[in-house]
C-alpha cells in the first residue's frame, strides 16, 4: 500500500545521510568529492622532495584544474549549503595541494623556524597543545590557537573575527612579527626563488606568484581539512531512522521483503553504529546537551556545533582593564562586543585542548565547570551566560558527549615539499 507522505520524507532524509558517508571513491575529472576521504591532502605519489619532473607532470593533467564540487561527510552534510569563499575561489586539486604544501613549509616564516602546521598540527586537532600559539625565536601570543579543520564552514576569521575570509586569515600570521615575522613581500619574494613553487604559481594563477595567491592556496588547502563522522553522527543517524521507521521495524522480515533497499541501509547504518559505539554517559549527554536545561545550543548549535558569532563568558574578565584582551570589540568599536569571543566548533574538541581564547582551561571538565558556574561576572556578560545547576553525573556526561564529537581527519602528507 502506499507509505504515508511522512514516512516517504524520513526515508529521504535517511538515505541522505546514508550516502553522505558512503567510502568515497577515488575523483575523477568534473565529478563531485567528499571532503575528508579519499587522497585529496596526501599528495603526489612517491617519496623525497618534490621534483621539477613530478609537478610538471602534475601540472599536465587536465583534472588537477577543474573545479571541484565538493560535500561533506556525515555529520557536517547538514551544513551543506553554508559553505564559504569557494564563489570567490573555486577547489582544484592543483590548489589545494600547493596550499597542502606551503601548509607545512617553514620557508615562509623569517628564519625558516615555523609554518601554518606549527600551531595549526594534524596531531593535535589543527590546533596546539599549548596554552598560546608560539611563533619564531620561540615568542608567545596571547591567545590560544583555534582549530584550522572545518573553516569551510566559515566566513570570519581568528578569535575576534578580524580576517573578513579564509584568504585574508590565511597570510595573516606571515607578518605578525610574533607568529612567522615574515614580511609578505619577503615571503611572496621566497617563495618565487623555489622553482617547484614558481611553476605551480604560474600555471595555477594568471598572476603567479603574490600573497594574496599564497593566501589562496593556503585556504584551499584548509577548506579540504574537515572531520569525518563522529561516534554521535553514527548513532544519531541511526537512531533516527529507528524512530522514523519504528512500526516498520517491529516486523522487520515483511520491512526486508517490502523495502529492501530501506532494510539494507538500516543494516548498514547498524553496522556503522555497531563500529563506532558511544557510551550510555555519551548518550545522556548528548540529550542534556541539546536540551533547554544545559542552554549549550544557543551557542553550539548546527552541524559545526557552533553559530560563528562572538560572546562574553566572563573569560579574562577578572583582571584590571588594562590587561583584559577585549576581543571583538577591538575590530567593531562597539561596547557590545567587549571581551566577546567567537564560538568555536565542538567537532573534535577533545583533540584540542587547552581551551578558550586564553588558553586557560585545561580541560573539558573544567570547561563544563566554567558554564555550570556562570562564568566570571562583568558588565558585558552574554545573557546566555548563567549558572546551570548540574550534578557531578551530567557534567560527566557533558563531557562524554563532546568526546563523542570525534571524528577522523583526512589521510594528510606533512612532507613532499619542492626542492
Amino acid at each position: 500500500m502506499p507509505r504515508p507522505l511522512g514516512i516517504a520524507l524520513a526515508s529521504l532524509a535517511a538515505a541522505t545521510l546514508f550516502a553522505a558517508n558512503e567510502p568515497a571513491a577515488q575523483p575523477q575529472p568534473g565529478e563531485t568529492i567528499t571532503l575528508g576521504q579519499g587522497d585529496l591532502l596526501t599528495g603526489l605519489p612517491g617519496e623525497g622532495p618534490l621534483t621539477a619532473a613530478e609537478l610538471a607532470d602534475w601540472l599536465a593533467d587536465p583534472a588537477s584544474h577543474r573545479p571541484l564540487d565538493p560535500r561533506l561527510p556525515l555529520g557536517l552534510a547538514a551544513g551543506q549549503a553554508s559553505i564559504k569563499g569557494l564563489d570567490a575561489n573555486p577547489l582544484t586539486r592543483a590548489k589545494i595541494e600547493l596550499g597542502r604544501q606551503l601548509y607545512f613549509d617553514t620557508r615562509l616564516s623569517k628564519d625558516d623556524s615555523v609554518s601554518c602546521a606549527s600551531c595549526h598540527s594534524p596531531e593535535h586537532g589543527y590546533a596546539a597543545d599549548t596554552r598560546f600559539g608560539v611563533g619564531i625565536e620561540g615568542l608567545e601570543g596571547e591567545r590560544n590557537s583555534p582549530t584550522a579543520a572545518n573553516r569551510i564552514l566559515s566566513d570570519k576569521q581568528f578569535w575576534d573575527g578580524r580576517a573578513a575570509t579564509l584568504e585574508e586569515q590565511a597570510v595573516g600570521p606571515i607578518a605578525n612579527p610574533i607568529e612567522m615575522g615574515n614580511t609578505h613581500d619577503a615571503c611572496a619574494m621566497c617563495v618565487t626563488g623555489v622553482a617547484g613553487y614558481r611553476m605551480q604559481f604560474e600555471r595555477i594563477f594568471p598572476d603567479g606568484v603574490t600573497i594574496d595567491n599564497i593566501g589562496r592556496a593556503l585556504a584551499s588547502f584548509e577548506r579540504a581539512v574537515v572531520t569525518g563522522a563522529s561516534p554521535w553522527d553514527h548513532y544519531a543517524a541511526f537512531r533516527d531512522f529507528e524512530k522514523n521507521f519504528e512500526e516498520e521495524l517491529e516486523e522487520p522480515e515483511f520491512f526486508a521483503e517490502d523495502e529492501p533497499e530501506l532494510y539494507q541501509e538500516y543494516l548498514e547504518l547498524k553496522r556503522r553504529a555497531d563500529a563506532n559505539p558511544i557510551s550510555e554517559s555519551a548518550k545522556r549527554g548528548g540529550e542534556l546537551f541539546f536540551s533547554d536545561a544545559s542552554g549549550c545550543t544557543q551557542c553550539h548549535v548546527g552541524p559545526n556545533f557552533t553559530d560563528e558569532l562572538y560572546h562574553n563568558l566572563g573569560v579574562g574578565m577578572d583582571r584590571p582593564d588594562e590587561q583584559i584582551d577585549w576581543g571583538r570589540s577591538a575590530v567593531t568599536n562597539q561596547p557590545s562586543d567587549r571581551g566577546a569571543f567567537k564560538t568555536p566548533t565542538l567537532r573534535n574538541v577533545a583533540q584540542t585542548a587547552p581551551y578558550m581564547h586564553d588558553g586557560s582551561q585545561a580541560t573539558l571538565e573544567e570547561v563544563v565547570d566554567w558554564y555550570a558556574d556562570g562564568g566570571h561576572k562583568n558588565p558585558h556578560l552574554s545573557d546566555k551566560m548563567k549558572p546551570l545547576k548540574l550534578t557531578d553525573q551530567q557534567k560527566a556526561d557533558l563531557v562524554a558527549f563532546m568526546k563523542a564529537l570525534t571524528g577522523p581527519l583526512p589521510r594528510v602528507e606533512t612532507g613532499r615539499l619542492p626542492e
